[in-house]
C-alpha cells in the first residue's frame, strides 16, 4: 500500500511537470515564432532565418498558378490563408489553363484573390492590355490586379533586356490600361534585378510586392515602403501538393479590409474615406503669466521684464554649520 502511495504521487508529480513543460513550450513557440502559432498548418520545406520577419506577419497569404496543379481551396482557407494570387494572362496570347478552376475555388472557399499578368518585354503593350482586358474577370470583390514585371532570361522570344526608358513606358501604358479595366490600382511584382534596373525610384504611389527568399528586404532594395513580401518558394499549404510561395502583407488588419473595401491606399499610406477618428491630443498646460485666468477673460498676458536684483543686506554674519554655505551647496 505505501509503495502503490508513493508511485501514484510520483506519477502526480511526473504529469504536472509535464503539464508545465508543455505550457512554457508553447509560450516559448508564441514568443520566439509567432508565425507557427498563428500558422501551424503551414510551413516551408527550405527555411531561411533571413525572413523570419515575413514569417511573423499576422495576415498571410500565397501565389499560384498552374504548377500547383488542383487545389483544395477549403483547406488552403482553413490553413489561415488570407489572399491568393492567382496567375491569369502572360504576353499577349497566353492564358494560364488552371486560371479560371483557381478563381473560382478561391471565391468559393472564401479566399481574397487577384490575378496577375506576367509582361512579355517583346510584345507591344496595347497587345498585352487587350488580353488583359479579355481574360481578366472585373470582379467587384476581387483584390486589385498584379503587374509581373522581371527579366524573362528562360524565354527564347522575349528573353532579351530592353532599355530602360521604353520598359518603363511599357509599364506605364499596362498599369493604365489595367486600372481603366478594373477601376483598382494595380500593384506591381517585381524582383530584385528587374528593381535595380528599372524601378527604383519609380511608381512610388503603386503597392509593391516584392520578392526576396534569402535576406530581409531593406538588404535587397533601394525601397522605404513595401506592401506585400514573396518570401518563400518551398512554401508548404494543405490543400497543395509540392512547393508553393509563400506571401505577406505589410499593414494592420484594419488597413487591410479597409484596402479591399477601397477605403485606404495601401501604395500611399493614405485614407481615402472612413478613417478612423482619433482622439486629439489634449493641450499642454500653459505656462504661468501667459494667460490670465478664464474668470478674467483668458487674454494673453505680456510677460514684463525681469526685475534688477536688489543688492544684499549687510548683517550679521551667517552660521555656516546652521544654515549652509552658498559656496559649498
Amino acid at each position: 500500500m505505501a509503495r502503490g502511495a508513493q508511485d501514484s504521487s510520483s506519477a502526480r508529480r511526473t504529469a504536472r511537470l509535464r503539464l508545465r513543460l508543455g505550457a512554457l513550450a508553447a509560450m516559448l513557440v508564441t514568443c520566439i515564432e509567432p508565425a507557427m502559432a498563428l500558422y501551424p498548418k503551414k510551413g516551408d520545406a527550405a527555411p531561411h532565418h533571413g525572413v523570419r520577419a515575413a514569417r511573423r506577419s499576422v495576415i498571410q497569404g500565397i501565389d499560384v498558378s498552374r504548377w500547383q496543379g488542383e487545389i483544395d481551396w477549403a483547406l488552403v482557407k482553413s490553413a489561415g490563408t488570407r489572399f491568393a494570387f492567382i496567375k491569369a494572362t502572360e504576353g499577349g496570347d497566353h492564358l494560364d489553363p488552371m486560371f479560371r478552376r483557381n478563381w473560382e475555388g478561391a471565391r468559393r472557399a472564401g479566399v481574397a484573390r487577384g490575378a496577375y499578368h506576367f509582361v512579355w518585354w517583346c510584345r507591344p503593350a496595347k497587345d498585352q492590355v487587350r488580353w488583359m482586358k479579355r481574360h481578366i474577370p472585373r470582379d467587384p470583390d476581387a483584390l486589385p490586379p498584379v503587374l509581373d514585371v522581371e527579366w524573362n532570361g528562360h524565354s527564347r522570344e522575349c528573353g532579351k533586356k530592353i532599355p530602360r526608358a521604353k520598359a518603363l513606358a511599357k509599364i506605364r501604358e499596362m498599369l493604365q490600361g489595367l486600372e481603366q479595366h478594373t477601376g483598382k490600382k494595380p500593384i506591381i511584382y517585381t524582383d530584385i534585378t528587374f528593381h535595380e534596373d528599372v524601378l527604383e525610384g519609380e511608381f512610388n504611389n503603386y503597392p509593391y510586392w516584392l520578392r526576396s527568399t534569402a535576406a530581409p528586404l531593406k538588404h535587397r532594395y533601394n525601397r522605404a515602403r513595401w506592401e506585400f513580401w514573396q518570401f518563400t518558394t518551398t512554401g508548404r499549404v494543405p490543400g497543395i501538393t509540392g512547393d508553393v510561395d509563400r506571401n505577406a502583407f505589410f499593414g494592420s488588419e484594419r488597413e487591410f479590409v479597409a484596402w479591399r473595401e477601397g477605403r485606404f491606399d495601401i501604395g500611399t499610406r493614405r485614407w481615402l474615406r472612413g478613417e478612423p477618428r482619433i482622439a486629439a491630443p489634449k493641450p499642454p498646460p500653459t505656462p504661468a503669466g501667459f494667460r490670465a485666468p478664464p474668470a478674467a477673460g483668458g487674454t494673453a498676458l505680456r510677460r514684463a521684464p525681469p526685475a534688477p536684483i536688489p543688492p544684499a543686506r549687510i548683517g550679521r554674519p551667517r552660521e555656516v554649520a546652521t544654515t549652509g554655505s552658498l559656496s559649498r551647496n
